[in-house]
C-alpha cells in the first residue's frame, strides 16, 4: 500500500492509570463525594445487580421512558436514537443517544450529555482564548467527571455486572476515556462557545435478554449527578482549573522557545524525572525512594526560559547538534532520555516533568526485529546487499536488527523529524559502529552497513537533524558530540572537555565525513491494501488488530494512550475510505501533513473538535490525538 515514484525535477488517579486523586481537584469539602453515601442503601433493582446509592436526578422524559421499557425485549432500546432527550431540570442538559448496542453482549452504547455554556459558564479566557486552553480545560474536566463516575458523588457508576447466568443482570457500566499523567487533545470532553459535551459508553442493562429499565433510569440519573458535580464551573475548584490551564500554557511556551534559543530540549531544576514504575507513570516520591533525587543542571548548561505564567525557569538547555549521556548502569542514564523524549508533550500539573520540553518533531528511533519495512530507501545505511538487493526501495516481511533501525530513522527524516533520540541498549550493535579490529577482518567493500556513527554528523551538519544518544559501551562517538553529559547517582556533570580529551588520548578522531545520499523517490500511499478485511480493535495501547493482521506498535514508545491507538485505527479507515488524501500521486508525507491538520482541527475556530473527521456516523468517544510520526509509523508497520 506504500510505493516509491519518481519525483522527477520538480509525522494514579482512580482507573487511568495517571492523574491525581479526584478529591485533589475538586471543590473543598466534598472530598467525601457529596450526598448518598456509597455502599449502603440504593438501587431496588434485586437479584444481582450492584448495591447503588440512589441518584438525585430523577423524574426526567429520558428516566420515565427507561422506566415504561422495564422487561421488554432488549432491541426496544433502539428506541432511544434520534432526537436528543432533554433532561428537565438539568440546567438546560441534552443526552444523545448515538449507537444503541444490539444485545447485552455487545460492545456499549455510545452518548452525549452536551449543556448549554450559559449553563455551564467557564470564562471565555478558559473555553475560547486558545486552542491550547481549551485542550487544557477540557483536560480537566475529563478528569473531573472520570473521577465523579467512579465515586465521587457516593456510587461507582463504572461498574458493570456480569455472570449470575444467562438470565443475570448485565452491563449498567458507564465509561469515559480517563486521561493519565499528559494533556492531549482528545474527543471525550468538547468545550466551545456554545456548549460543553462529554462522551462516553454506557453498557444499557438487562437480565437476559430482557430490559432492566428501572436500573438503566438510575443509571442515567448518577451520570447527570455527576456531570452536575463536574460541568458547571461553580461546581469545581476554579483555583485547581486556572493553575492546570496556566501550567500546560507555560509548558507549550517553554516548548515553542526552544527552536530559537538554538536548543532541543530543556529540563527545569528540580524536575522530578523517575517514575514509581515501569507500568504506574506518576512520579517517583521518597516514600518510594528515599534516595529520590531532584534533577540539577550542570552549570556550565544552564539557561532560562521565560514563559508568561510561572516567570523564569531555570534548568538545562541541551544544544541543537550531537548530546551523549553516558554514565554507568542504573545511574539515570535511560531515565533522562525517557523524561526527554516524552517532552513532545504537555503533562498534568504535579507530573515533576511538567517542564522537561523538547523539539516537538523529536522521534525515538531503535532496532526492531521482525518488523514489516515497504518500500523503504535505506541505502543511506544499508547497500551493496547480497544478489544486488534494492535498498532504495526496501521492502521485506522480517527486517533484521540494523534494517529495521535503519528504516526506523529514514521514516522518521522524510515525516520531518529535526531531532533523534537513540538509547545504545534498544540498537542493533552492528549498525551504530564498527571498530579497527572489525574493519580489518572484514573490509568495508564486503560490509553492506554504513554505521550510524558515520552519518550522525552529517545529519545534523547536511539535514540539521539532531541527535540525544545515551551510550554506555563505546568511547568512539566521543569526536563527533558536540556535549557530553554523564549521569552518576541521577545526578548530572557537563563531561564534554573530558570526553574529547580522552578521545584524543586514544586516538580516536571525527570519523571521514560522508555525505548522505540523495534521492528522487518519494513515496506515494495507496488506497489500496488500507481497508481491513474483517474487524478492527485497539484494545491496547501496542497493537491494533486490523482485519486479519495486526499493527504491532510496542516499540513505538511516544505512544502514551490507547485513544490515540484508537484514532491511528480510525484514522488508516478513513484514509482507505476517502480519496481526499490519497489520490494514487500525492506524496506519502503530503497525505499524512493534510490528514494530521485535519486532525488539529485546522481552520476551525477552537473548541470545534478536529478529531471528529474519522468518526464514521457520530462522535466517537474514544479518540486521543496522535502526532503524524506515530500514525505514518503504523501505516510503515502494515503489512
Amino acid at each position: 500500500h506504500i510505493i516509491n515514484k519518481a519525483m522527477g525535477k520538480g509525522g494514579k488517579g482512580k482507573g487511568g492509570g495517571g492523574g491525581y486523586p479526584w478529591w485533589e481537584h475538586l471543590k473543598k469539602g466534598s472530598s467525601k463525594g457529596g450526598d448518598g453515601g456509597g455502599s449502603g442503601g440504593g438501587g431496588n433493582w434485586g437479584g444481582d445487580a450492584p448495591r447503588q446509592a440512589r441518584p438525585k436526578t430523577t423524574g426526567t422524559s429520558l428516566q420515565k421512558t427507561l422506566e415504561r421499557l422495564e422487561d421488554a425485549n432488549y432491541p426496544a432500546y433502539n428506541d432511544l436514537k434520534g432526537s436528543p432527550w432533554d433532561m428537565e431540570g438539568c440546567g438546560g442538559a441534552q443526552v444523545f443517544f448515538d449507537r444503541v448496542q444490539g444485545d447485552p453482549y455487545a460492545p456499549p452504547s455510545w452518548l452525549r450529555v452536551r449543556l448549554p455554556m450559559a449553563s455551564a459558564k467557564f470564562p471565555a479566557e478558559f473555553a475560547t482564548k486558545s486552542q491550547v486552553r481549551n485542550i487544557a480545560l477540557c483536560d480537566y474536566l475529563a478528569r473531573v467527571l472520570s473521577d465523579m463516575l467512579k465515586g465521587g458523588t457516593g456510587t461507582d457508576w463504572t461498574q458493570a455486572v456480569s455472570g449470575g447466568g444467562w438470565g443475570g443482570s448485565k452491563g449498567g457500566d458507564l465509561s469515559l476515556e480517563t486521561p493519565g499523567q499528559y494533556v492531549l487533545p482528545r474527543s471525550c470532553i468538547v468545550a466551545n462557545s456554545e456548549f460543553i459535551e462529554a462522551r462516553l459508553t454506557m453498557g444499557l442493562p438487562a437480565r437476559g435478554r430482557r430490559i432492566e429499565g428501572r436500573r438503566a433510569a438510575d443509571i442515567v440519573g448518577g451520570l447527570m449527578d455527576a456531570v452536575a458535580k463536574s460541568l458547571y464551573y461553580s461546581a469545581i475548584d476554579q483555583d485547581a482549573l486556572r493553575e492546570h490551564i496556566l501550567s500546560v500554557e507555560d509548558q507549550e511556551a517553554a516548548r515553542a522557545q526552544l527552536d530559537g534559543l538554538g536548543l532541543v530540549a530543556f529540563v527545569m531544576n528540580g524536575s522530578i524525572l523517575p517514575r514509581k514504575s515501569g507500568v504506574d507513570e506518576r512520579p517517583m516520591t521518597t516514600k518510594d525512594d528515599p534516595n529520590l533525587v531532584a534533577f540539577q543542571s550542570p552549570e556550565s548548561l544552564e539557561v532560562t526560559l521565560r514563559v508568561p505564567n510561572k516567570g523564569s525557569l531555570r534548568g538545562m538547555g541541551l544544544k541543537k547538534g550531537i548530546t551523549l549521556i553516558v554514565g554507568g548502569g542504573f545511574h539515570g542514564k535511560s531515565t533522562l532520555l525517557q523524561a526527554l523524549q516524552l517532552g513532545v508533550y504537555n503533562k498534568v500539573n504535579g507530573d515533576g516533568r511538567e517542564f522537561v520540553v523538547c523539539d516537538p518533531n523529536a522521534v525515538k528511533v531503535r532496532s526492531e526485529d521482525g518488523r514489516f519495512v515497504g518500500a523503504c530507501n535505506i541505502s543511506a545505511f544499508i547497500n551493496n546487499l547480497p544478489f544486488s538487493r534494492d535498498t532504495s526501495a526496501f521492502t521485506t516481511s522480517d527486517a533484521s536488527g540494523s534494517t529495521s533501525q535503519a528504516a526506523n530513522i529514514m521514516e522518521s527524516l522524510e515525516l520531518g523529524a529535526t531531532a533523534l533520540f537513540i538509547d545504545e541498549d534498544t540498537c542493533a550493535t552492528n549498525f551504530m559502529i564498527r571498530d579497527a579490529p572489525m574493519v580489518e577482518l572484514v573490509a568495508p567493500e564486503k560490509e553492506p552497513i554504513t554505521p550510524f556513527i558515520k552519518r550522525v554528523r552529517p545529519l545534523y551538519d547536511d539535514l540539521s537533524v539532531s541527535t540525544i544518544m545515551v551510550i554506555g559501551g563505546s568511547g568512539d562517538f566521543f569526536p563527533v558530540a558536540d556535549t557530553v553529559i554523564c549521569m552518576e547517582r541521577y545526578a548530572a556533570t557537563d563531561v564534554t572537555s573530558r570526553a574529547q580529551e580522552i578521545a584524543a588520548s586514544h586516538g580516536r578522531e571525527i570519523p571521514p565525513a560522508m555525505a548522505l545520499p540523495k534521492s528522487s523517490k518519494v513515496r506515494v500511499l495507496q488506497r489500496e491494501g488500507l481497508a481491513a478485511e474483517g474487524k478492527v480493535s485497539a484494545k491496547s495501547l501496542r497493537c491494533i488488530a486490523y482485519g486479519d493482521t495486526e499493527i504491532e506498535l510496542t516499540f513505538v514508545e511516544q505512544l502514551v494512550e490507547v485513544g490515540q491507538a484508537k484514532a491511528i485505527m480510525d484514522c488508516i479507515q478513513h484514509l482507505a475510505a476517502s480519496s481526499k488524501y490519497i489520490d494514487g500521486s500525492r506524496p506519502f508525507t503530503e497525505s499524512m501533513e493534510m490528514i494530521h491538520l485535519a486532525l488539529c482541527g485546522q481552520g476551525k475556530s477552537v473548541g470545534q473538535q478536529g478529531l471528529d473527521v474519522i468518526s464514521r456516523d457520530y462522535p466517537s468517544p474514544f479518540h486521543t490525538l496522535p502526532r503524524r510520526f506515530e500514525l505514518a509509523a503504523a501505516l510503515n508497520r502494515l503489512r
